[in-house]
């Protein structure tokens, strides 16, 4: 069986999706401040205030998860244990099923309006282009996610591979 020849991703590019994962994390935090601030701004109408299901579910925020899983792939990066590449598949599975759980939230979001006063119709513009902006970036963390994840597994099993060689080197040197 030959092997496979894009088996490994190189440290450098496992940095650089960690940095990437905590951006898109600082980002996705900065636009639920913002979308906090936007609609607690709110005055109430005679159609109400516009809180659609990603503001209410915090779905932005989120984005805390993503930064989570950028560190945990810079750490494992750094110092490759078993216990660390684990943590860091782990999170970004994590990341994965978040990303599509705020992708379809948003969709579901963006594919209804209700309308809301004329006071607060700005508000709701504003808000829906930021939902646009962040389901554009689903996506990208979802692939960067699926990515390492699937590098992970490769390395992890290559980790276990190379301790149970190790391991079975010295069994028989002992005898």
């Amino acid at each position: 069986m030959a092997p496979c020849m894009c088996s490994k991703i190189s440290p450098a590019d496992s940095l650089v999706l960690g940095a990437v994962q905590i951006m898109i994390g600082i980002f996705h935090v900065f636009m639920w401040y913002f979308l906090l601030i936007l609609y607690m701004g709110q005055i109430r109408g005679v159609f109400g205030t516009y809180e659609p299901i990603t503001y209410k579910t915090g779905c932005s925020l989120w984005g805390i998860i993503f930064i989570i899983a950028g560190v945990s792939i810079i750490r494992a990066t750094r110092h490759p244990t078993q216990g660390m590449i684990t943590c860091a598949l782990t999170t970004n599975i994590f990341c994965i099923i978040i990303a599509i759980i705020a992708s379809v939230l948003t969709t579901i979001e963006l594919s209804s309006f209700n309308s809301v006063s004329y006071r607060n119709y700005g508000q709701a513009k504003l808000g829906r282009e930021v939902s646009r902006v962040l389901l554009v970036s689903y996506p990208l963390e979802f692939s960067i996610a699926l990515t390492y994840s699937i590098f992970g597994c490769i390395d992890l099993n290559r980790h276990n591979e190379d301790t149970l060689t190790a391991v079975t080197e010295e069994a028989e040197s002992a005898f």
